[in-house]
This record gives structure tokens, sequence and C-alpha cells, in this order.
């Protein structure tokens, strides 16, 4: 029988990716200048700040993270910073706070946590949303 697990889309940067498998659990710091996807464990910080992180079905973080944009369709417990955008597809739970400059999240995906959204130019005083805890249907 096939695997019929979603995937994430592969990154589509165009750049070179790693990814941290499902059998692989790792803690600490971790940075790199390509994209990364996590469908393993990780806790720590993860800094890829010109790239993408992608949190698989399977992923789950516990960690700091700061990346270009983050997708997260498993787990993530923890502060995410993405100078573009964090996008919580429908199997995501989040729970942390976000700080980007557009944030999206599907029906159906958890969140809990705060929102600040950047403006360009004026990231220091970007104004914040209060506390939210959605679960959307």
């Amino acid at each position: 029988m096939a695997d019929v697990t979603p995937r994430p889309p592969a990154p589509s940067s165009g750049q070179a990716s790693s990814t941290l498998g499902r059998s692989m659990s790792i803690k600490g710091e971790l940075s790199a200048k390509e994209d990364l996807v996590i469908e393993g464990q990780f806790e720590g910080t993860i800094d890829v700040a010109e790239n993408t992180v992608t949190v698989g079905p399977q992923g789950q973080v516990k960690s700091e993270i700061r990346a270009r944009q983050v997708i997260v369709h498993g787990s993530v417990n923890g502060k995410i910073s993405a100078r573009e955008k964090i996008d919580i597809r429908r199997t995501g739970n989040v729970t942390g706070d976000l700080q980007a400059a557009g944030v999206a999240i599907e029906d159906g995906a958890y969140f809990k946590g705060s929102i600040e959204i950047l403006r360009e130019g004026r990231a220091e005083s970007a104004q914040a949303r209060p506390a939210v805890s959605q679960r959307a249907s």
C-alpha cells in the first residue's frame, strides 16, 4: 500500500535544501544558508535568515525560528520570526509568538500566541496585535 501522508511542497527558491528526516531527533543550534525541511524532531534554535523553513506534517519543533519564510504543517512550540511570511497550514499546530511581514493561518490550523506584523522600514515600531487563541474550523 502506498504512503498517503501529505508531503510539504519542495522549497521553491531554486536553492539547495536540507531535510531533517522523520527518524531524526536533534538538540542544539542550527544555522544554514539553504532551505530547511524538518520531518523529525528538533529542539534549540534555528537561524536560516535568508531562506525557508518548512515543518513537515510529522515534524515537531521546540525552538526559536528565524527565517525569510516559515511554513508549518506539523507542530512548533516557540517564537517564529520571518522577514516575509509565516504560513500555518491546516495540519499545523503553533504555540508561540509570531513576528513577520505577513501571516496566514488556514482553516483547521491551531495557533495560540501573539502576532506582530512588521512594516517595511519600521521593524522596531511595528504594530502589535493582542494575543490570540484560534482553532479554525
